[in-house]
């Protein structure tokens, strides 16, 4: 049974990590997000889902209009031919529905199959903001509470500039 949103504020503050989640209208694409999220301070991001033609899978984080060549990316982050991993592993590996892909869903990632990369440019914000494993809230997190808390469950993130 993957992961709630209980589970996840749970574990964040076991480890001692500090948050705040808005809850608001489902939202599916991040043009859904601009218009409902309200005055949400921070970063707004989204996250692809990906598998390289080695069956590696990806999770690559970065701000909400960040451009990732597909082309490119492999070269930047060190993976084969990469394309977006399907809905049905999605939920197979992170516990999660398409549209509500968070770096928060490792938590249901418990043998490390995704290698998650944060985008350089992201981390340079001091608060960055996720859906807490459901579309229908957005929980905001420190930049290095967001590292501790990858790290914490077995995910160190690469922190790469593929934007």
């Amino acid at each position: 049974m993957p992961a709630t949103r209980a589970d996840l504020l749970a574990k964040l503050g076991s480890l001692g990590i500090s948050t705040q989640t808005c809850d608001h209208a489902p939202v599916f694409t991040v043009e859904d997000a601009q218009h409902l999220r309200g005055e949400i301070p921070g970063g707004h991001c989204k996250n692809l889902f990906l598998k390289d033609k080695n069956d590696d899978l990806w999770l690559v984080v970065c701000l909400e209009d960040a451009r990732i060549d597909l082309k490119t990316l492999p070269e930047k982050i060190g993976s084969g031919r990469i394309s977006f991993g399907k809905p049905e592993l999605l939920r197979e590996v992170l516990g999660v529905e398409p549209g509500s892909v968070t770096p928060f869903a490792v938590i249901n990632d418990v043998a490390a199959r995704v290698k998650v990369i944060l985008d350089a440019t992201m981390m340079r914000e001091a608060l960055l903001n996720y859906h807490p494993l459901e579309n229908i809230a957005t929980t905001s997190i420190a930049s290095a509470d967001l590292v501790a808390f990858l790290t914490a469950l077995n995910h160190p993130p690469r922190i790469v500039q593929v934007s």
